[in-house]
């Protein structure tokens, strides 16, 4: 297709012409009733004019009679730019007035009319048009006064050649101005169809131009990039998955598998072999896990779960988690207190308690006093970890805070991603994958997380929107149980 063809077909240059015809027409119409009002205004000019003289002419007959009449005639005749006048006979014969000829049948009508006409001076044999009142007098004789309406002829053209000049600018000012429009747009398509081919080649990294003018296209240039950023982010996160999943879990895989050799070269009875397959379904579970933590936070990442929000009390998942994870913190030496107030939320509840479980899990794995790890006695105060739901101003805040060894700073950025385990926790159980998830739930919700200082120890609180318009109701007590995700 050639520039042309492309420059015609554009919205924008077929818009120009819709708004150009509607613009003409417009005009139009304008020059129209500015010529239609003026031509009334002329006829309504000679209409008084006629009607006043023919008054004061009625007026003379009936003083001075039929001779004071006729001077009368010839001397209004006789001035430069007279109307037309005409005095006839009751057998229709001239015998006063500038009128040459007229149509036939003009003065046998009284009234008013619209006639052909020429005077008795005129030279040439051109028709000329006026507007004329005939009278009957007494006696049968007729008065004719009119006025030409060449002057209204005159300004009738002067409009129309107006109209036909303002059209002819307007339809090439028109026709440029949309072409200049259609090539500016069209450049801008162009350049933002250029980038999106390259983006389908496989290169995530480019963005539409945005311009500095901040009209729709830029704000659609603005929408795309944001969306194209989330994509490269996605695709970004799914190559880190599969890298993480070919070296995290060849590990436990392997030793799976050795296991198994081991069992079959070495084990001797059935309780060697039970032992084994034990330990290889233990390894198995933790698998497991593994893989649906993984598709939870797929889940969470993609949006898919927005399907499943419902509105209820943050409080009262804090209060289930509590419930559910205070025997396990109490074999393990930790205290586990929850602090909860209303704060209706609205989300999908399922992954937010399995987000707070997690929190809770690393809390009781990680969180232990540094003298409690190494065997000795200390306090309750410094083994307590504490779950806390309130709300604060347009948000609901989930936090878990303990008294542990804490995350330095430089490294918080880092522990939410997928498999990151720091060099202190690599000697427990787990995988890495419990504030990945935590992180994914806060971002599907429009959240997020927050690792802070405890001094001593580390919160992690979920920073959720509160529900909007909430008031006192709240949901059903919680029935979700969280799958245990490290």
């Amino acid at each position: 297709m050639t520039a042309f063809g492309k420059l015609v077909r554009t919205t924008a240059f077929r818009l120009t012409l819709v708004y150009l015809l509607l613009f003409a027409l417009f005009a139009a119409s304008l020059l129209a009733y500015f010529a239609w009002n003026t031509r009334r205004l002329i006829t309504e000019e000679i209409t008084q004019t006629v009607n006043a003289e023919t008054s004061e002419i009625n007026e003379i007959y009936g003083r001075r009679g039929l001779r004071g009449l006729v001077l009368a005639i010839e001397y209004r005749a006789l001035r430069p730019g007279a109307n037309l006048y005409l005095v006839t006979t009751p057998t229709g014969q001239a015998i006063a007035g500038n009128v040459g000829s007229l149509a036939p049948g003009v003065m046998a009508t009284p009234g008013w009319s619209e006639t052909a006409y020429r005077r008795i001076e005129d030279a040439d044999d051109r028709d000329h048009r006026a507007l004329v009142r005939v009278t009957e007098l007494e006696n049968g004789f007729r008065l004719l006064i009119g006025r030409d309406l060449d002057e209204r002829r005159r300004l009738f053209g002067i409009v129309a050649k107006a109209a036909q000049w303002s059209i002819l600018i307007v339809v090439v000012l028109g026709l440029g101005g949309g072409i200049f429009v259609a090539r500016r747009v069209l450049r801008r398509i162009d350049a933002m169809t250029g980038t999106a081919q390259r983006i389908m080649t496989g290169d995530l990294s480019e963005r539409l131009p945005v311009g500095r003018s901040g009209d729709e296209l830029d704000r659609l240039a603005e929408n795309l990039n944001a969306m194209l950023e989330r994509i490269e982010a996605l695709m970004a996160g799914l190559k880190e998955v599969s890298d993480n999943i070919a070296h995290d879990l060849k590990t436990p895989l392997t030793r799976l598998r050795n296991r198994a050799e081991e069992a079959l070269a070495k084990s001797g009875c059935e309780a060697d072999y039970r032992a084994a397959l034990e330990r290889t379904i233990e390894e198995s579970d933790g698998l497991i896990r593994t893989f649906n933590a993984l598709l939870m936070i797929a889940r969470a990442e993609s949006g898919q779960a927005r399907g499943n929000m419902d509105d209820f009390d943050a409080a009262e998942v804090a209060n289930g988690i509590h419930e559910l994870y205070e025997p396990l913190a109490e074999d393990d030496g930790m205290a586990l207190k929850v602090k909860a107030e209303a704060a209706p939320i609205h989300g999908n509840r399922e992954l937010i308690s399995q987000a707070l479980a997690n929190l809770v899990e690393n809390a009781i794995k990680y969180g232990k006093p540094a003298a409690q790890a190494a065997g000795t006695v200390v306090s309750m105060d410094s083994r307590q970890i504490t779950i806390e739901a309130r709300r604060e101003d347009d948000h609901v805040l989930l936090s878990v805070a303990d008294r542990g060894p804490g995350i330095p700073e430089a490294d918080r950025k880092h522990v939410v991603e997928r498999f990151v385990r720091l060099e202190a926790s690599r000697t427990l159980p787990g995988s890495g994958l419990g504030l990945s998830l935590a992180s994914a739930v806060a971002t599907l919700h429009g959240g997020e997380l927050r690792l802070g200082d405890a001094q001593p120890g580390l919160v992690a609180t979920l920073v959720l929107p509160a529900r909007a318009g909430a008031g006192d109701r709240v949901a059903p007590p919680m029935q979700d149980v969280p799958q245990k995700v490290a």
